[in-house]
């Protein structure tokens, strides 16, 4: 076990089922965070609505959880500032002007999916802990996906380690949390807007039980995504975007 210079720790397993479900363990055990679970291998990762998360040795499975000290209906926007952590950590091994994000917790490297972003509430009474949950395909780019995938190292010599890769993101997210727990959600709002991808476009949200096509506009304060389908604008808070 680590510890990490914003005092976080750091615990890298050879094998795991899933590091969220471990967070989750740790947290019924009453360890309080913030704390990271790196697996070097998972046998049974997840994302978003229960997907599988493939993963070869080599790539960044890792959860972070912890105690975000913030009202309820602000937890979503620790989806934002976890990917801006992850663009900017993969900043430093990727071209800038490759990386992209696609709402609502996607990193694209010139337009193909390269990591994942899932936030779960954890914890004895299901609010005690947030665990972030990251993916980045270091190594390998799935073909089973819904989307075309992407792999750092495909655009980088110089690729992490997933301890070393724990570590910048790490430090960009706090320093993210640090800024918006001072000034409010507005500004990381327009650094994600800054680097998001097809604003301005038509594209197509897959809701549970419905397709919308119309143009993106760009999220509002609460992070939700804003379309404009024919006459009608609509405010998503939650589906799977396609360009």
């Amino acid at each position: 076990m680590a510890r990490l210079r914003s005092g976080a720790y750091l615990d890298i397993f050879e094998i795991l089922d899933s590091t969220s479900l471990e967070a989750r363990r740790r947290a019924d055990l009453g360890e309080p965070g913030p704390r990271w679970y790196i697996a070097l291998r998972q046998t049974a990762g997840y994302g978003r609505q229960g997907r599988a998360w493939s993963q070869a040795i080599g790539d960044f499975s890792g959860t972070l959880a912890f105690k975000p000290q913030t009202a309820p209906a602000q937890l979503g926007q620790i989806s934002f500032i976890a990917a801006l952590a992850v663009a900017s950590a993969l900043d430093e091994y990727v071209d800038p002007e490759k990386l992209a994000f696609k709402w609502p917790n996607d990193i694209l490297i010139d337009g193909a999916k390269a990591a994942g972003i899932l936030l779960e509430h954890i914890g004895r009474d299901s609010a005690t802990l947030l665990a972030v949950g990251i993916g980045v395909n270091i190594v390998s780019a799935p073909m089973d996906a819904a989307y075309p995938t992407a792999r750092l190292v495909d655009h980088t010599d110089k690729a992490p380690s997933p301890a070393d890769l724990a570590a910048r993101i790490d430090h960009h997210f706090w320093a993210y949390m640090k800024d918006w727990r001072t000034n409010g959600f507005a500004n990381i709002r327009q650094l994600w807007l800054t680097r998001a991808r097809g604003i301005g476009e038509v594209i197509t949200v897959r809701l549970p039980n419905e397709e919308l096509s119309g143009v993106f506009e760009g999220i509002d304060e609460s992070g939700a995504l804003i379309l404009q389908s024919g006459a009608e604008k609509r405010i998503i808070s939650a589906g799977d975007v396609f360009f």
